[in-house]
């Protein structure tokens, strides 16, 4: 998350003190273990796994059900399963061709899921060689938030001072040998090589410029808190995963139950013998004999119960439903989904608008760059729109465009958005226009060959009512 300082304290900034990148630092790393918490709850190491009994003998099985990892690509699949759209008045096919060429669309997959787990995503705006035509382009790529911050000064706008990406590298032997830090900030780019970081100096080895006219990271907020979709319901998925792993513990003690025997006692061999033949004889055995399993009663229905509550619970903390609910039935329609997906499509307007920021952050930066090449792109007009991966009835919107369009209630730009999977309306007018131009144009050609067709026909009876005449008077 990003470190507020106060400007005038932060110093120089072309310059900046080694006090300066150790207090930054040291304060990210107060936040290392809830974010590297976060990552193993996604990646499945979670609590239960950690499970120890204090006897050897009692059964310790570790269930882990993942709810985090559920969680996470349902919001994942939902925000950006289909490609987030951009849409102007203005011509910015320059600026969708640079997309493009960075598959924006992965990217924004990518940087979703860091949203999802860490609750906050940063992405570095770069300028990358290609290798084929030795041109500089610009690149984009996510940085895992456990190694890179923004900072901040302390205003109530937070304007962006510089940023911090620092990463160990590692000697063959698996030992880290030094740290290189990347210090961004709106002109520069310095990097550092330190034994250590939180801590000590930092040695300056490259300085180079860039173009982008601000700092070329971008902090991407989940939420106002910046917390994971999943980071609520941790306790829960515990419980859960505690829950099941008990049910299977107290089955395993049932099967492998103690055999209490009362009244007489077993000679050598007998036990073996019971356990194999499931039978002993014996031919002096008291009346008041008796043989039982020494077991605890399991209230299966209580605890089905209960882990209904938890599911029920860990769905309604995380606003994202359970699929497998009788609910979500195979004949629903698109319409009467929504209504199920409620809760998930209020956690996407809110989520939205904290990713909208930061891509708006982003035009400018590909914008500034792009200017520099005569490639101006005009962004204040642009609009983002991301659309929810839902079931959609593609028939029953065709026809509400027609019908709407017929009406001349809206132009038909607007019309064509309703469509889920169109991601750039400019390009679709062109098309449509293209091929009314070719239709027409095919038109004109064949009615021009009708026309001829018609005329020759004409010339033809001509001669054969001439030929008639001549034959008549002969």
């Amino acid at each position: 998350m990003a470190i507020k300082i106060n400007r005038e304290i932060a110093g120089d900034l072309n310059n900046p003190s080694s006090e300066l990148l150790n207090y930054c630092i040291s304060k990210h790393q107060d936040s290392l273990s809830r974010l590297q918490k976060l990552s193993d709850y996604y990646d499945g190491k979670q609590d239960i796994l950690k499970r120890t009994k204090d006897s050897a003998a009692t059964p310790n099985n570790k269930l882990l059900i993942n709810h985090a990892k559920y969680i996470t690509d349902m919001n994942v699949g939902f925000m950006v399963g289909n490609p987030v759209a951009y849409s102007s008045s203005n011509d910015i096919d320059q600026l969708t061709d640079a997309y493009t060429k960075v598959d924006i669309v992965s990217h924004d997959t990518e940087l979703e899921k860091d949203l999802s787990v860490f609750g906050i995503g940063y992405e570095l705006v770069y300028l990358k060689q290609d290798t084929k035509t030795n041109k500089t382009y610009p690149d984009i790529k996510c940085i895992d938030p456990r190694g890179i911050f923004l900072v901040t000064d302390d205003t109530i706008d937070a304007n962006p001072l510089f940023a911090l990406h620092y990463q160990a590298v590692y000697n063959l032997q698996g030992g880290v040998d030094y740290y290189l830090v990347k210090y961004y900030s709106d002109n520069r780019v310095l990097t550092y090589k330190a034994t250590s970081i939180g801590v000590g100096d930092y040695e300056l080895i490259k300085a180079l410029p860039h173009y982008f006219q601000a700092v070329p990271v971008i902090e991407y907020r989940n939420n106002e808190e910046q917390q994971g979709d999943f980071e609520q319901a941790v306790s829960l998925i515990d419980a859960y995963n505690l829950l099941q792993s008990d049910r299977l513990n107290d089955k395993e003690a049932f099967v492998d139950a103690i055999l209490f025997i009362r009244g007489f006692s077993l000679d050598d061999g007998d036990g073996e013998k019971l356990a194999s033949e499931k039978m002993l004889q014996t031919t002096a055995m008291p009346s008041e004999v008796d043989a039982s399993y020494l077991t605890k009663s399991m209230d299966e229905s209580g605890i089905a119960i209960l882990r209904d509550s938890l599911i029920e619970d860990i769905h309604k903390i995380t606003n994202v439903p359970n699929m497998n609910d009788e609910n979500f039935s195979g004949n629903t329609s698109g319409e009467a989904m929504k209504y199920k997906l409620f809760g998930l499509l209020n956690l996407m307007s809110i989520k939205t608008r904290y990713m909208v920021k930061g891509m708006r952050q982003r035009l400018e930066l590909f914008a500034n760059l792009l200017k520099i090449s005569d490639s101006s792109v005009d962004i204040d007009g642009i609009k983002i729109k991301l659309k929810p991966n839902l079931p959609i009835n593609t028939t029953d919107i065709i026809s509400q465009i027609v019908q709407a369009y017929q009406a001349g209630i809206l132009p038909l730009k607007v019309l064509l958005t309703w469509l889920p999977d169109i991601d750039n309306v400019d390009e679709v007018l062109k098309q449509l226009q293209t091929e009314k131009e070719e239709a027409i144009e095919l038109n004109q050609k064949a009615m021009g060959t009708q026309a001829e067709d018609s005329h020759s026909d004409l010339e033809d009876k001509g001669n054969v009512d001439d030929n008639s005449k001549v034959q008549k008077e002969e």
